[in-house]
């Protein structure tokens, strides 16, 4: 076995991946609450931007920042952009199905369970998938009894955050159920990374316009593919953060579309009565 390290960078990565698993979810369980505000096309449109801010924010850069922290003495390690980028879909694909599941119909325990049990695994799913594109000239295995305990937890914390959207009001309950969520999911990222190992490689490379190594190891380097797309990312989630804060709240949009509902019955009753 070759030794890997997770912490390259001593506390940075984890630190910056936690900091942005916490914001993902903070925006994510926003959009979850204004959704609930909501009907039809509208409370869709808000799920769907629930999906992107938990799925590609809080989990999936989450997990590629944390990567940029993990090296293996020796190895040149190069990314697949395509199963990277689809595992950023998945993220967002799996994560959109548990949300849709609890967020539309009756509710109640069993579409809980079911929407946090598919979140939980599409989230793993995403994990293995982002680790399998990784490419270098050593072998990957797992121990598949904490690849078990992964799915677990991320079973755990996608019920867990559902559960907490079905309900939760007011900036501070939603910062603390943040935390727990980045809490969750960065737990389940290293406990996946606990069980890797590595076998064989140790090839010494050179990048060759970020694409391809002198060991035979293609795909792109971090610097050229994974740091440009985080900055990307890294800016749509100002973006959404500030859209979100000059959003009103759940109550203020009731109220508003309450009100609404009162001018309208208004104007048809006056209307009646001129009519009559």
């Amino acid at each position: 076995m070759v030794a890997v390290h997770n912490f390259s960078y001593g506390a940075l990565n984890p630190g910056l991946a936690f900091a942005m698993s916490c914001l993902g979810s903070y925006l994510g369980l926003r959009c979850v609450i204004l959704s609930r505000a909501y009907d039809g096309a509208a409370k869709a449109r808000w799920l769907v931007l629930a999906s992107i801010a938990i799925g590609a924010v809080g989990i999936w850069s989450m997990h590629f920042i944390a990567m940029l922290g993990f090296s293996v003495p020796g190895e040149p390690i190069r990314y697949n952009i395509l199963e990277t980028i689809a595992s950023m879909l998945l993220a967002v694909a799996v994560v959109g199905a548990g949300l849709f599941i609890v967020g539309f119909g009756e509710g109640g325990l069993p579409r809980l369970l079911a929407g946090g049990t598919i979140l939980g695994v599409g989230v793993a799913g995403m994990h293995y998938l982002g680790m399998a594109a990784m490419n270098m000239t050593g072998s990957m295995s797992y121990r598949l009894p904490l690849v078990a305990l992964s799915v677990v937890i991320a079973i755990v914390a996608g019920t867990v955050a559902l559960w907490i959207g079905t309900w939760i009001k007011g900036m501070v309950a939603t910062v603390g159920a943040a935390v727990v969520m980045g809490v969750a999911v960065t737990g389940m990222h290293y406990t996946g990374m606990a069980a890797l190992q590595v076998k064989g490689g140790l090839m010494p490379s050179t990048a060759i316009d970020g694409m391809t190594t002198a060991a035979g190891v293609s795909g792109a380097t971090a610097a050229a593919f994974v740091i440009p797309l985080l900055l990307v990312i890294s800016l749509a989630t100002f973006l959404l953060t500030l859209s979100i804060s000059l959003t009103p709240s759940e109550d203020e949009i009731r109220a508003d579309m309450d009100i609404r509902r009162r001018l309208d019955y208004m104007e048809q009753r006056s209307a009646a009565d001129r009519g009559a």
